[in-house]
């Protein structure tokens, strides 16, 4: 099919900034779609049709679909590919059936106006979105670009900093970059005051440490004290080679059973923005705790399920991993899991009483993999000197499905 559909990307400078391909575009559509503040950068004896967005926004994807044929035009802002609409429709619509001409993001006004590079810089977006997004981004040295939802997002963003122990870090809010009005506001996140902000803006934010903050990298291994838990927690020690066997990739999703805190699908999801995972715990009151660090440590899109495994796992999408730390001994979970695991997926399991152990060496018998005794011990004092407690030995079963 011809590319009917067209997605014009428009700065704050409106119409004019258009470039002559832009502007051949917008004026030989039949419909146009767009905001209230894009259409009315229209001429008033415009009588095309013309679609506002609507909410949800999927509605009016239905409508642009249902007018396949006829030439579709959609007004955006800047980019449509960086956070806009043309990343939900190409979901939905074949890329060669789309015209896409971009403006500049604002990010890309943001790092001309700051002198940033933009490769270098960590970028989200808040809109329609939680605050809690913002926490795997915020480290020592940090430059964030984050497209702010309103005019109240700035000073919510600075309280987020001082509750993470970053209140010295400096913000720049840039309001109708590219336009006359553009201004920009500056400010320490701990003295942030500023109430007259446009609804329009983008927030930069470069990220200071105070001296005594708790250090929350990407990779696997977080401090035990990160997380809100009722002692089922996988130790920080395990928990690192428990990811290191998971081997998390961009784009996979893994079934964390007997979730416990959360503490394996959590930092499986902290490795990449795309990895995704499904907990499944049984327990109300961890249920709890899951919800809250995965708030707290900003994997709020953690699916999480109330359920005892393997009835709980019917009709899950085919994971790429599995992770297997609580109810090893249940009836039948083996079979369930290895028949839903993604060829080539990864299947870790650890136990730490008898019986589960004895479960391990039957499925190792039955298909593979490497099985490794965990033994971990901390230095404790005893006296005035210090001594090794040993952690309870960990069991661990790891298998590739070929």
């Amino acid at each position: 099919m011809h590319k009917w559909l067209s997605v014009v990307g428009i700065g704050e400078d409106g119409l004019p900034g258009l470039s002559q391909v832009a502007c051949s575009v917008v004026e030989k559509a039949e419909i146009l779609v767009g905001g209230k503040r894009h259409l009315s950068m229209l001429p008033e004896d415009d009588n095309r049709e013309k679609l506002i967005w609507s909410s949800p926004i999927a509605t009016s994807v239905e409508d642009i679909i249902q007018r396949r044929g006829k030439s579709v035009c959609i007004l955006a802002s800047g980019d449509p590919m960086c956070f806009g609409i043309g990343v939900t429709l190409t979901r939905r619509i074949p890329i060669c059936e789309i015209t896409i001409i971009p403006a500049p993001s604002s990010f890309s006004l943001a790092c001309s106006r700051l002198g940033w590079a933009l490769q270098e810089v960590e970028t989200l977006t808040l809109a329609a979105r939680p605050i809690s997004l913002l926490h795997p981004v915020i480290y020592p040295g940090a430059r964030l670009l984050i497209l702010s939802e309103g005019k109240n997002t700035p000073a919510i963003v600075a309280q987020t900093l001082v509750d993470r122990g970053f209140g010295n870090s400096k913000i720049t809010v840039l309001e109708y970059m590219g336009g006359e009005r553009e201004r920009i506001v500056e400010g320490i996140a701990a003295e942030w005051e500023t109430t007259k902000i446009a609804s329009l803006n983008t927030i930069a934010v470069e990220c200071i440490a105070d001296a005594d903050i708790l250090q929350l990298p990407r990779i696997a291994g977080l401090p035990d004290i990160a997380y809100h838990h009722d002692g089922q927690l996988t130790k920080r020690e395990v928990r690192a080679i428990t990811l290191a066997a998971l081997a998390p990739i961009p784009g996979q999703m893994l079934w964390d059973i007997g979730a416990g805190c959360g503490s394996i699908s959590i930092e499986w999801m902290r490795t990449h923005p795309r990895c995704w995972a499904i907990a499944i715990e049984q327990n109300d009151s961890r249920l709890n705790y899951i919800a809250d660090n995965a708030a707290s440590l900003g994997t709020t899109n953690l699916r999480i399920i109330h359920g005892e495994a393997p009835t709980a796992l019917q009709g899950l999408e085919p994971p790429d991993a599995i992770f297997i730390g609580g109810g090893i001994t249940s009836e039948g979970i083996f079979d369930t899991c290895w028949q839903a695991l993604r060829t080539g997926g990864r299947f870790v399991a650890n136990a730490v009483t008898v019986e589960s152990e004895q479960k391990l060496l039957e499925w190792h018998s039955q298909v593979g993999g490497n099985l490794t005794r965990i033994a971990i011990q901390r230095a404790q004092p005893i006296g005035k000197f210090l001594g090794w407690k040993a952690m309870v030995p960990v069991t661990q079963w790891v298998v590739v499905k070929e």
